[in-house]
């Protein structure tokens, strides 16, 4: 389809686009990410296309957060230009830096593979989606989740509860419909109600400054932020 033809341009600049795209982008980025959910450009296409209402009501609760509020202000960035991880590789153990550094190594990933945001037009609504996926993984870390499927889904449940992006619960929703039988069974005894209590007992992680934690041990900021771990046993399942 032609009109998807814009999601492949690789430019961060706003895209805009009028009501018969918007809903054909929207439908066709749905659909797209359902039946692959390899396609990171449509999950980020539907993220912002169906979020316009969900923003304004982050971008609030960020400013009325003291913590949110300089994160607005300061608008930091995630990515390997700005982060040293070779000196959060020398911090001590269990430190939130090095757990962070341990975690891209064990699950082959780098912070530079966030798709930047095309269309959403208020620039500072964009950065509060851009925002949370540059700490979707800082989230994975300090939940303590792999980046596997299983992982994956647990984290997009906690995500849905805490900032109520469509796009969440989608992913959470239809993800779950991909776990195999012993994943699912894992997931809906263990995983998704230990999940469902973090995201609403929690400090919401949106707010959450975790550059300026990354000398604290993982522990206390979990505690801290009211967040709980599950039994390593229960996350050592593989794909």
């Amino acid at each position: 389809m032609r009109i998807l033809t814009v999601l492949r341009k690789e430019t961060s600049s706003f895209i805009k686009t009028n009501l018969a795209q918007r809903t054909v982008l929207t439908v066709g980025s749905g659909l797209l990410s359902i039946f692959d959910p390899h396609r990171d450009d449509m999950i980020s296409a539907f993220g912002e296309l169906t979020s316009f209402g969900v923003l304004s009501d982050l971008q609030r609760k960020m400013l009325n957060d003291p913590e949110g509020a300089l994160i607005l202000k300061e608008k930091p960035v995630i990515n390997s230009k700005v982060l040293d991880l070779n000196k959060l590789a020398t911090f001590p153990e269990k430190t939130f830096g090095k757990e962070y550094v341990e975690f891209l190594r064990i699950n082959n990933i780098t912070p530079d593979t966030r798709k930047p945001v095309r269309f959403i037009e208020d620039e500072e609504q964009a950065y509060v989606m851009q925002r949370y996926r540059e700490i979707h993984d800082f989230t994975h870390c300090i939940l303590g989740l792999k980046t596997n499927m299983l992982g994956e889904v647990t984290v997009k449940i906690f995500e849905a509860i805490q900032l109520d992006l469509p796009m969440c619960w989608l992913a959470g929703i239809f993800g779950m419909l991909r776990l195999g039988p012993k994943h699912t069974q894992v997931y809906l005894d263990q995983n998704l109600p230990w999940i469902i209590q973090n995201a609403k007992q929690s400090k919401p992680l949106i707010n959450l400054y975790f550059e300026k934690y990354f000398e604290k041990n993982i522990d206390e900021l979990r505690a801290e932020l009211n967040l709980t771990i599950l039994s390593p046993k229960i996350n050592e399942f593989k794909d």
